[in-house]
């Protein structure tokens, strides 16, 4: 079975405020984004690999820089939709590469590690979700058997599918902190 790590990063970050797109904002001397990014790629480089292939699908902004070498662009022309478009977009990208699994996460969380990717991307479940101090946040895995349930527009992603169907929901306990970057006071409390 393979599996494809998936950063969604293609919103206009419009709640951030400071000069220019928040996923470009330095972070701990990177931009934002290519946290996430390295996080999941992280998951593919691990001693035991649980992860096949990396991915960021895009749409505001250019990533340029914050790309990691490796890791494939998805542009989403339908960004301004929402978020439901760039979760199909991911879904339209595994499928034409034959992946049975996508484990999504978010460019604006910088700080969930590899290990959390990795914990999400070997659960077996059909959906499953890190959780940190018991909160469930992303990344999450949905097997192929779910991608059908997955909304087709809206702003919500996963969470639709894990409100709906609970019984396919397995919680996976990580370590690492799932704070969200949505404004510079963010980007400098946890800097």
């Amino acid at each position: 079975m393979t599996v494809a790590a998936v950063v969604l990063a293609a919103g206009e970050g419009t709640r951030f405020g400071g000069p220019g797109h928040k996923l470009l904002a330095e972070f701990r001397g990177h931009p934002l984004a290519w946290w996430a990014l390295t996080a999941a790629a992280g998951a593919a480089l691990d001693e035991v690999a649980v992860v096949d292939e990396v991915a960021v699908v895009v749409g505001a902004v250019d990533l340029g820089p914050a790309v990691p070498v490796g890791v494939h662009v998805i542009e989403n022309r339908a960004w301004a939709t929402g978020q439901a478009s760039s979760l199909q977009a991911a879904r339209a990208w595994a499928d034409a590469r034959g992946h049975q699994a996508l484990v999504v996460g978010l460019g604006d969380q910088p700080l969930v590690p590899p290990s959390a990717w990795a914990a999400v991307a070997s659960s077996e479940s059909p959906v499953a979700v890190a959780t940190f101090a018991g909160r469930r946040r992303p990344p999450v895995r949905l097997d192929r058997s779910v991608w059908p349930l997955l909304p087709t527009t809206g702003d919500e992603g996963a969470r639709l599918l894990m409100r709906t169907q609970p019984d396919l929901v397995e919680e996976v306990p990580c370590e690492g902190e799932p704070a969200d970057i949505d404004d510079e006071e963010d980007l400098l409390r946890w800097s």
